[in-house]
C-alpha cells in the first residue's frame, strides 16, 4: 500500500526540501524499485523514500556474506519489519573471487559486480527491472571501485542523482525520524585490509569481534585495520585521551590478544574514511580518472 507523499510536511531549508523532492520524482519516475539495502544512512534513506512513494513495488534486497557484520544484518531486518517494507536477503560468497579474496586494490570492483548481478536475479524473480544503490555526492571524491561495477550494470543512484551529500542525507533523515540519522558511516570488513593481505573468513571474524568489543566500550565511530598479525585502531580524535587510559587500553590489549591479534597498535591520526587508500593513491586516482 502506497503512504502518503512526506516531502512537503518535513522540517527542511527550501534547498534541501526541492533535493527531496527530486528524490521522489526520481524514484516514482522508475514505477519500481529494488534497493540494495545495508542498514547505513544513505540505503535506509533511498529505502524509506522507495516505500513512500512506490508502496509494495519497493523492495529491499541485503546483502549477507562473511563481510557483513551480524549486527548490521538485523538493523536492516528490524528496519524493514518495523516499516512493512518487503524485504529479501541475498547471499554471495565473494572469497570465491579471486581479485577479492587476495585484496587487490580494485577488490571492491569485483564484489560489487556479484553482489548486483545476484540482486538482479532476485529483483526479477520478485517483478521489479530497476536495481537502486545508496552512495552520494561525496562518495565520487574517494577511491571507490565499486562504482564502476554500478556504472557498468547500470545501476541506478538515486540519490547522487538527486545532488545529495552526507551532510543532506543525515539532516533529511532526522526529519524524517529515520533511527539512521546519527549512524557513523559505515564499510563491509573487507576494507579494513592492507592491499595485497589475503582476506580470510577467520580474519573477517577476528575484525567483527574486535570492533564489536569496541562498540561495546562505547567507541562508536571506529576501525580496526589488519596489517599481518597488528590490529591498527582508528577511532574519533575526541576519544583518545580515553581509550590510552590505562584501564581502556588494557582491556583492549587483553581481548584483542584473546582474539587472535599479536599486536594492538593506535593510530595516532584517529579515524578517517579509506585510510587503506593511502598506500595506494597515485594509482587510484588514475583509475577513478579512467572510469568516471
Amino acid at each position: 500500500m502506497r503512504r502518503e507523499k512526506m516531502g512537503n510536511n518535513i522540517d527542511l531549508s527550501d534547498e534541501l526540501k526541492e533535493k527531496y523532492e527530486k528524490l521522489e520524482n526520481i524514484i516514482r519516475g522508475y514505477g519500481s524499485l529494488a534497493v540494495g539495502f545495508s542498514g547505513g544512512v544513505d540505503s535506509t534513506l533511498l529505502l524509506s523514500v522507495a516505500s513512500d512513494v512506490l508502496g509494495d513495488r519497493a523492495l529491499a534486497v541485503t546483502n549477507v556474506d562473511a563481510g557483513v557484520p551480524e549486527r548490521e544484518l538485523r538493523e536492516a531486518k528490524d528496519f524493514c519489519v518495523s516499516r512493512g517494507i518487503r524485504h529479501v536477503f541475498c547471499e554471495t560468497n565473494p572469497l570465491e573471487i579471486e581479485q577479492y579474496r587476495f585484496n587487490s586494490p580494485d577488490r571492491c570492483y569485483y564484489c560489487k559486480r556479484a553482489i548486483f548481478e545476484r540482486i538482479g536475479k532476485l529483483a526479477k524473480e520478485n517483478g521489479i527491472e530497476i536495481i537502486s544503490e545508496g552512495s552520494n555526492t561525496d562518495d565520487t571524491g574517494d577511491y571507490r571501485p565499486g562504482l564502476r561495477a554500478v556504472a557498468e550494470l547500470g545501476i541506478k543512484s538515486p540519490l547522487r542523482e538527486a545532488g545529495l551529500s552526507k551532510r543532506d542525507i543525515r539532516e533529511i533523515s532526522k526529519a524524517l525520524g529515520l533511527p539512521t540519522f546519527g549512524k557513523p558511516s559505515y564499510a563491509c570488513l573487507a576494507s579494513r585490509f592492507a592491499y595485497g593481505e589475503e582476506i580470510t573468513k577467520e580474519k573477517l571474524r577476528m575484525i567483527d569481534i574486535a570492533e564489536q568489543f569496541l562498540i561495546d566500550l562505547g567507541f562508536a565511530e571506529e576501525r580496526v585495520r589488519l596489517h599481518g598479525d597488528v590490529a591498527r585502531i582508528e577511532v574519533n580524535p575526541s576519544y583518545m585521551e580515553r581509550i590510552a587510559s590505562e584501564e581502556i587500553r588494557t582491556k583492549i590489549y587483553d581481548r584483542f590478544r584473546e582474539i587472535g591479534f599479536r599486536y594492538v597498535s593506535l593510530d595516532l591520526k584517529g579515524y578517517r574514511v579509506g585510510s587503506m587508500n593511502d598506500a595506494i593513491k597515485p594509482a587510484a586516482d588514475y583509475i577513478k580518472n579512467e572510469w568516471q
